[in-house]
């Protein structure tokens, strides 16, 4: 009998995949103080097959990066060590691991801020305030900042040093988070972005920022260790654009010229966490134009995955709740096993077990 797509082997770049079943970065507000925590080797490790591609939760690149509790950082000499372990676990069992680094902009509050600071941005449009996953309580944020011109490289060099403290760490490489109204989506996306600088306006000049951190990073890694996550038809934490094929369009052939290692895109469904809408539009004119490998990832099953992979609308697909809790998700998928159900209410507390490391294996 053929393989299932999605468990036939390929070649990323210089890494061989058995499997084309990847663990999306999935935030899970388990690190205490901002600081990878001893139950993040058991977690990753049980999701890790050889041959297997996992990417981190978000990571923040800076003291001003964080937005959520508990959720881990790069930026420190602590957290690079407490990282260790962990890549040293998930390569143990034979897996491939990328850091996905990541500002939240101004989906914070000032809590999280240093000094208690406003959150920094394109503009200084606010958020509303937002109910929170668990649908009861509400969270707020505090107005932001507009990032000066001279401002802008400051961010770039904090990810471009993100990315050297992840490969110290022992990651095979980094994906930079540029999906999902976070700050790199505040500048690409014309709801938010309302600059006169050459950093606003025209779609060249929003997209100058993340292109500018994706030159930064593989200039000092290496481009054959990059990837980028990117949601133009999202409009996470109230971050759409008007014109999203064209945004979408305008980065896949942007991404070209600095030979990254792949690109990572939200399929048009996903409207924002949780929401799925039917929609016309397709990832299939970004596939095309972006030359290296390509990532979908947004309410896969199964059968979505291998008729992308078999379409050629993707080469490999992330799997971000189901793989939360089914560790051994691609064993699952070659067995034609059924599913554990996952238990939103507990994607984002902070126990160090329950929700997280307890998910029953076949």
């Amino acid at each position: 009998m053929d393989k299932m797509p999605l468990l036939t082997p390929y070649k990323m770049g210089n890494f061989f995949l058995s499997h084309r079943v990847v663990l999306a970065p999935l935030t899970r507000q388990r690190s205490y103080g901002n600081v990878p925590q001893p139950h993040a080797v058991l977690y990753y490790s049980q999701r890790t097959s050889k041959g297997g591609f996992l990417i981190t939760e978000a990571t923040g690149v800076s003291d001003t990066a964080q937005g959520y509790a508990h959720t881990p950082g790069i930026w420190t000499k602590e957290q690079v060590e407490a990282w260790k372990p962990i890549v040293n676990a998930v390569h143990d069992n034979g897996g491939v691991f990328f850091c996905q680094i990541w500002h939240v902009g101004r989906v914070s509050h000032y809590d999280y801020q240093p000094n208690g600071q406003a959150p920094i941005s394109s503009s200084d449009k606010g958020l509303t305030p937002q109910l929170k996953s668990n649908q009861l309580d509400v969270a707020e944020f505090t107005p932001p900042r507009p990032l000066a011109t001279d401002e802008i490289p400051l961010i770039v060099n904090d990810f471009r040093l993100a990315a050297r403290n992840a490969i110290e760490a022992g990651f095979d490489g980094v994906e930079i988070h540029g999906a999902h109204g976070y700050l790199l989506d505040q500048f690409m996306k014309d709801s938010v972005n309302d600059r006169t600088d050459q950093y606003g306006g025209t779609l060249e000049n929003r997209c100058r920022f993340p292109l500018e951190v994706v030159e930064a990073v593989t200039k000092e890694i290496g481009p054959d260790k990059v990837g980028i996550r990117l949601s133009p038809f999202g409009a996470h934490a109230e971050a759409e654009d008007s014109d999203p094929e064209a945004l979408g369009l305008y980065m896949a052939e942007a991404l070209n010229k600095y030979s990254v290692l792949y690109a990572h895109y939200v399929e048009p469904r996903i409207v924002k966490s949780g929401v799925q809408a039917e929609t016309s539009h397709s990832l299939l004119p970004m596939r095309t134009a972006f030359k290296g490998n390509f990532i979908s990832t947004g309410g896969h099953t199964k059968e979505t995955g291998n008729k992308a992979i078999v379409e050629g609308s993707a080469d490999v697909i992330a799997y971000g709740r189901h793989f939360l809790a089914n560790p051994d998700l691609p064993k699952r998928f070659e067995l034609n096993a059924p599913l554990n159900k996952y238990n939103r209410e507990t994607f984002y507390t902070p126990d160090p077990v329950i929700g997280y490391t307890d998910y029953p294996f076949l």
